[in-house]
């Protein structure tokens, strides 16, 4: 009888321990979700991520008259880890979909891992990698630093998972807003980014000598079209419109930058027209649309004050009124089919495809004249088929014009320049440091063009340890500036 009673309570403890289990779950705080509802606004964060105006002061596209911005004269300090922030969610949506036996979210979560990862690296040098993301599953709050070799190891290996995965998972990916779930077109752009990725290491010997990249071109599938890119189109409903709508900044200080005006007035650029307004004076004289002579642009090397008073003026141009007028405006592009092409034209210069180097430059032309033919309605008819069969016959952008290895890659790297006008992030930034220079950018005399960010103040705060090692790694004990050269450039 006393075994009964003991079994009984023991029964009604369990019993009751559920009961207290289920009653302590939030149902505001669920602790499990299908993967989709994560993926829809990874997919949003990412291909918004660094698509503000901070990179087109930088890249010497935009100046400033109302005060002086860091951007424009390289005197930046300070990066952000926010990207860890969203990295938290693409691991939740990871385990997610190993949780309902999805692998396609776990592949395309090592897709946007190796995106994030791969612009952190590139900002700040070493940085967590391994044991990054660890807090929640291991209370691991203090992560160590990886040298920036073994990021970019990790980076390329977890992108040939993702294609890997995707191609033995061919099942239509719910919650999907870039390529409405379908399979092959996120791995024509996982493909198109390793190669990215791969350029980016070109000038890194024992890194990288072309076999993988030329192994990737034969045997992967990469985007064919403009309409394969990999891009964010923005519709006209709250929530969902273009970011620079209604915003205040493109009435105040900001102008165009005289040495992008001049780049595309010398190479007679209809995009001219796309990105930037006439000068008041211009179109008070009754200038055409597209007349070149009609755009001028500021100083970006000027003080301020000074370029004010010629803005003041009315010499000066403004960015286009679409960018904070349309709702819609233009896709953000992550990777788009033109930067895809213009990459294969420089591994074409370097010998690693077996390719016409001349033919993929000018497929790399045409799609950004086609992409703004399409979504840059009002100026459509300025970058049409034959609008861009008249640009490319002219001898400063003809690729047939150039001799030298050195001639085609620089006709290569101003074309991916000038199509990123509120486009690619810092992407040309990066590729100006990868090339020793080019394109060029006009600063103040004396100013040096940093190779990284300043690590945020909150390591230094909560992981010291692991970041002082980092730096002292790197460049040297202390010596945590925007000057120090990092592993991928030495």
């Amino acid at each position: 009888m006393k075994n009964i009673l003991v079994i009984g309570l023991l029964l009604i403890g369990l019993a009751s321990c559920q009961d207290l289990e289920e009653m302590n779950i939030n149902p505001n705080l669920p602790t499990e979700t299908h993967p989709q509802l994560l993926l829809t606004n990874i997919e949003w964060d990412a291909f918004r991520d660094s698509r503000g105006t901070s990179p087109l002061y930088a890249l010497k596209m935009l100046v400033q008259t109302d005060g002086e911005n860091t951007n424009q004269y390289y005197k930046w300090d300070r990066g952000s880890y926010g990207s860890y922030g969203t990295l938290r969610n693409v691991t939740k949506m990871m385990e997610e979909g190993e949780r309902i036996g999805e692998p396609t979210y776990v592949a395309l979560g090592k897709f946007f891992r190796s995106y994030y990862f791969y612009n952190l690296t590139l900002t700040f040098g070493d940085i967590p990698y391994a044991s990054a993301l660890l807090g929640e599953s291991d209370q691991d709050y203090q992560p160590a630093y990886d040298d920036q070799e073994s990021v970019f190891e990790g980076i390329l290996m977890e992108l040939e998972e993702a294609n890997e995965l995707l191609a033995a998972n061919n099942t239509i990916i719910a919650g999907d807003i870039i390529y409405d779930g379908d399979v092959n077109s996120w791995r024509k752009l996982i493909n198109a980014f390793r190669l990215k990725v791969l350029l980016t290491l070109s000038e890194k010997e024992g890194m990288n000598d072309g076999s993988e990249f030329a192994s990737i071109y034969q045997n992967e599938p990469l985007m064919e079209s403009v309409e394969e890119s990999g891009q964010l189109v923005f519709l006209d409903q709250q929530g969902n419109r273009y970011p620079n709508f209604n915003s205040s900044s493109f009435s105040s200080g900001m102008y165009m930058d005289s040495t992008f005006i001049k780049r595309l007035q010398d190479r007679e650029d209809p995009r001219l027209f796309i990105y930037s307004t006439q000068t008041k004076s211009a179109k008070e004289a009754g200038k055409e649309i597209n007349d070149f002579s009609a755009y001028e642009g500021g100083d970006p090397a000027a003080p301020y004050a000074e370029v004010n008073e010629k803005a003041t003026e009315g010499n000066v141009s403004k960015v286009n009124d679409r960018y904070h007028r349309d709702p819609v405006n233009e896709p953000y592009v992550l990777l788009g089919y033109s930067e895809q092409q213009l990459i294969l034209a420089e591994a074409a210069t370097k010998g690693w495809i077996n390719a016409d180097a001349g033919m993929l430059y000018e497929s790399g032309v045409k799609a950004s004249f086609r992409f703004y033919e399409m979504y840059a309605e009002n100026y459509s008819s300025y970058v049409g088929e034959s609008d861009a069969e008249n640009y490319l016959s002219k001898p400063i952008n003809d690729f047939t014009m150039a001799q030298t290895e050195e001639e085609q890659l620089q006709l290569i790297i101003m074309q991916k320049y000038l199509q990123s006008f509120f486009q690619l992030g810092w992407t040309s930034y990066f590729d100006h440091l990868r090339t020793g220079g080019y394109p060029s950018f006009r600063r103040p005399a004396g100013v040096e063009i940093p190779y990284r960010w300043i690590y945020p103040q909150s390591e230094y705060n909560y992981n010291a340890n692991n970041v002082t090692d980092a730096i002292s790694r790197q460049f040297g004990e202390g010596n945590d500036h925007i000057n120090e050269m990092t592993w991928w450039l030495k």
